[in-house]
This record gives structure tokens, C-alpha cells and sequence, in this order.
């Protein structure tokens, strides 16, 4: 993967201040960077830590716990598939290996232009309406191949 695009270390701080009278700030604040970056830079542990009066091992040990964090860049468009038992006796592997091989990605990988990330999730909770995928904030059910052709060629027109 190439060096993630650089930190605006300005919109960070300025981001910290935002929260500098809450009285529990520490998920909030790194929630709001993670929206505005994408992610939480490793080196913007310390500052967060400063401002909340925590060491930083507490702060990483916070980001880290929460599995909807991340400390590395992702992809402007986060595809999820589904792997749960539904998603998977209708066809989610099928789907999983199509968008693998479209995006050249394997599960937790992001591209060179930090265009997609691919990450399958256990359930989405949609088993009605299997298999199941995201692309951002968009939902897709039902999905089967021609369908997964459709909603790429959708994303990139």
C-alpha cells in the first residue's frame, strides 16, 4: 500500500478543541476524527491524550478496543459483504470472490488510491433480504451477480 495522504494536524486540534469542556470527550472526539480524517492517525494519540488528561496508552488502549475504529486509512467507500449463515447458503461467497476480484483486495485490505476498503462482517442483521453488502452508507439485498456489476458500475459513473 502507498503512504497515506498527509494529516491536517490543524483540523485535528482544532477538532481536540471542539471538546475541550465535555466532560467524558475521549469517544466523541476520536469518533469526530475518525469522520473528518477517515481514521485516527496514530500520531494524534498523544494530543487527544494531553488535552483529556490521560496517558497516551489509554487513549491507543480506547482506539484500539473498539472494533469500529481504526487507526489506519481507509478507503472513501467501505465495501462490507456479509458472511453470516443466510448470506451464506444464498450465494455471499460467490458475491465475496466477485468483489474481491474487482477490487483486487482481500478481506481488511484498502487500494493504492485509497478509493475502497474490503471488509466482510459476521451479520448484518438483514438475513431476509440475503446475501447482503454495503458499499459507504448505502445497503444492498437480494444481491447476486449481475446485481454486484451494477452497483460498481453505479459507484464509478
Amino acid at each position: 500500500m502507498v503512504n497515506a495522504p498527509p494529516v491536517d494536524i490543524n483540523q485535528i486540534k482544532k477538532i481536540i478543541n471542539d471538546y475541550k469542556d465535555s466532560q467524558w470527550p475521549v469517544m466523541p472526539m476520536v469518533e469526530h476524527i475518525q469522520d473528518e480524517i477517515g481514521y485516527i492517525p496514530p500520531q494524534t494519540i498523544p494530543m487527544i491524550a494531553k488535552a483529556v488528561g490521560l496517558f497516551p496508552s489509554q487513549v491507543q488502549s480506547i482506539v484500539t478496543f473498539h472494533d469500529q475504529l481504526y487507526t489506519e486509512p481507509r478507503g472513501k467507500n467501505v465495501v462490507r459483504v456479509c458472511r453470516g449463515t443466510a448470506c451464506h447458503v444464498r450465494g455471499g461467497k460467490a458475491i465475496l470472490k466477485s468483489i474481491k476480484g474487482r477490487l483486487g483486495l482481500e478481506d481488511g485490505q484498502t487500494s493504492e488510491d485509497f478509493e475502497y476498503t474490503l471488509e466482510t462482517v459476521s451479520c448484518m442483521g438483514m438475513c431476509a433480504v440475503a446475501p447482503n453488502m454495503t458499499v459507504g452508507k448505502n445497503i444492498y439485498g437480494n444481491m447476486n451477480l449481475s446485481k454486484v456489476d451494477k452497483v460498481f458500475k453505479k459507484s464509478e459513473g
